[in-house]
């Protein structure tokens, strides 16, 4: 189950980030986003390859993906961002619950 839900972490960030930083027009800024998206994307790969190794590299993906809601979720609350944003946000929030529950429940090995 956990491999299923690292797997469609790093789809989801990847379907996000790449188009993002290719997207013609783009700011350097929005371009930049997109690279360290797509990268949170190859950390989630590698952790549903090998969960037990690399689980605890989850902790950078809860800070992020917290950082991101706290930072664009009052824009999102306001209105003045895409509501599309908010639906990125929210799979960002349940994505944060499946990380919490396998790195708090057990799911790395103590070892």
């Amino acid at each position: 189950m956990w491999q299923a839900i690292f797997w469609a972490a790093a789809a989801y960030n990847l379907v996000i980030g790449v188009p993002s930083m290719l997207r013609g027009g783009a700011s350097t800024e929005a371009r930049i986003v997109g690279l360290l998206v797509a990268g949170f994307g190859v950390v989630y790969a590698m952790v549903a390859y090998d969960p037990a190794r690399f689980g605890p590299v989850l902790w950078a993906g809860v800070l992020g993906k917290i950082g991101v809601i706290a930072l664009m979720g009052p824009a999102v609350a306001k209105g003045q961002a895409p509501k599309a944003v908010g639906y990125v946000l929210a799979g960002d929030a349940l994505f944060t619950l499946a990380f919490f529950a396998f790195l708090l429940g057990g799911g790395v090995s103590a070892s």
